[in-house]
């Protein structure tokens, strides 16, 4: 019996160098990726079989809904066992990550979560600024 599978991955604070290596093996055997405006598209280049879905939202431009991305979370995860959801730094911070996560398993869909570096923590360590030096 086919098991269909929500996967949500946090690609990072922007460097497709950034990734974990869980992350990176899951898009090399992925199918369907829905990505984000902020996931460097160089990523993409690894899952070279996957449809890829640009579901991104960019201020004042057309985008999709957090509804219709959802819907596609479903219909994609139904049509082809497993889509992975490319976010952005860590997908529960500003990501609605656990939205998602409830409405795949609202529809009976697994869900599995691979966490990114968060961008609150990684460009502050990129950048040499500690968030807790003593001085």
């Amino acid at each position: 019996m086919k098991t269909n599978k929500l996967i949500l991955i946090g690609a990072g604070p922007g460097a497709e160098d950034l990734i974990t290596l869980r992350a990176l093996e899951k898009l090399q055997k992925a199918k369907v990726i829905l990505y984000d405006a902020l996931v460097s598209e160089k990523l993409l280049e690894f899952a070279p079989d996957a449809l890829k879905i640009f579901v991104g939202k960019r201020g004042g431009k057309p985008s999709f809904t957090q509804e219709k991305i959802n819907q596609l979370i479903v219909s994609y995860a139904l049509v082809y066992g497993e889509v992975i959801r490319l976010k952005g730094g860590d997908p529960f911070i500003f990501g609605r990550g656990l939205e998602e996560i409830f409405f795949a398993k609202k529809h009976g869909i697994e869900t599995e979560v691979i966490p990114g570096i968060s961008s609150a923590t990684g460009l502050t360590a990129l950048n040499q600024v500690s968030l807790t030096h003593r001085e």
